[in-house]
């Protein structure tokens, strides 16, 4: 009810007849021609999109995924008059650390289904007690089986507050936040404004960083100068549409299983270290479990009404608790120490690696945990 803090257990349990329509409409899909080139460059492939549809219809087995993913503790509660459906996995470690875990778009905790056990429990991994956390992994709002706001006003700056509240509730006075894509930009608005509770932040991606170029560009800058180019010419459609008018690229979104799929993977495709391919780095089921995220709670102009929230509407937060950032060579745009160190003024962590993209947790998760303990090991 409205003003309740109750929390309440969360169980993944899709009904059949969302399964069987998914089926129908997978099998009954109108496709498009083929593309007329031989590569990614206008767009998911036909023959690739059909292939991966196909075995979502009749290969893919979702109660088992579901199954997998119910082993994660999964609890609800309304803060502002809107459901925050979130992962909370506690240690078994009595002095662990909480940990605040956002998402972004076109994630969702799926992206966290190699980290949480190792980040909660090291020793069953050939960790140390000392560097375990527990675990809270929110759905963004209009994500996933979180509700989906009715009114104007779910930007970054409202699901930062949203989400120190639940840390609040959660009985966590003191803790530390990590996020990528839209999470960075909550979370770095969460270590901007809830000072008095969260410890530290990690990010991945700098969303609102301005170049600051003195002369000619180091070797670093101009990559960054050449990422941000390359995703203003030619991947950055999506956003200006979901910026603009979410309400209009939803209704085919919601209404087409295939146009989902294509919608989220092409950007697994785009912005992975997959070498061309993203089953070289995610399993099929596991694009198909994010994918699902979406289709199932009718997610995709909700989920892209973030962008319209965001974009030019928040406010450019300078956060001055410890900082810290993992630099993967296939981010969308890699940042940059110089161009980040006026809006994060106490930057205690900078970690550069040869592997890995903008889904990090979900695609190098070895490293992504032995990153987040190296980073958050200072402030227990």
């Amino acid at each position: 009810m409205q003003g309740s803090t109750d929390i309440t257990p969360f169980t993944i349990d899709v009904p059949d007849a969302v399964l069987d329509d998914l089926r129908q409409r997978l099998t009954g899909a109108r496709w498009p021609d083929r593309e007329v080139v031989d590569d990614w460059s206008q767009g998911m492939p036909l023959a690739y999109l059909q292939e991966v549809c196909e075995y979502w219809a009749n290969g893919y087995q979702w109660r088992d995924r579901e199954a997998a993913l119910n082993r994660f503790d999964q609890f609800t509660t309304t803060i502002d008059g809107l459901d925050v459906h979130f992962v909370h996995q506690r240690s078994p470690h009595p002095d662990a650390m909480p940990l605040l875990i956002t998402h972004g778009w076109p994630g969702s905790i799926v992206e966290f289904h190699k980290v949480i056990e190792p980040l909660t429990n090291p020793t069953a991994f050939g960790g140390d007690a000392a560097d375990a956390f527990h675990v809270v992994a929110p759905s963004l709002p209009g994500f996933g089986f979180s509700g989906k706001p009715t009114v104007p006003g779910w930007g970054v700056d409202k699901i930062a507050v949203a989400f120190a509240e639940l840390m609040a509730r959660l009985g966590y006075d003191r803790y530390v936040a990590q996020g990528g894509d839209w999470g960075s930009a909550v979370t770095t608005a969460v270590g901007a404004t809830d000072t008095g509770h969260c410890a530290a932040i990690h990010v991945t991606l700098a969303m609102g960083a301005r170049p600051k170029i003195d002369g000619d560009p180091t070797p670093e800058e101009q990559q960054a100068l050449d990422g941000a180019a390359y995703y203003r010419q030619w991947d950055s459609g999506y956003s200006k549409q979901q910026s603009t008018r979410p309400q209009t690229i939803g209704y085919g979104l919601v209404d087409s299983p295939v146009g989902q799929a294509a919608w989220i993977l092409e950007k697994f495709w785009a912005w992975t270290d997959c070498d061309g391919h993203p089953e070289n780095v995610l399993s099929r089921d596991e694009l198909l479990d994010n994918v699902m995220f979406y289709w199932v709670n009718a997610a995709g102009a909700s989920s892209a009404r973030i962008y319209w929230e965001s974009f030019g509407r928040g406010t450019r937060h300078t956060v001055a608790i410890p900082s810290g950032f993992a630099v993967f060579p296939k981010e969308i745009v890699r940042p940059v120490r110089k161009w980040v160190e006026s809006s994060f003024t106490d930057i205690r962590h900078w970690a550069e690696y040869d592997k890995g993209g903008h889904f990090a947790a979900f695609e190098v998760p070895d490293t992504f945990v032995g990153e987040l303990r190296d980073m958050f090991r200072p402030y227990r």
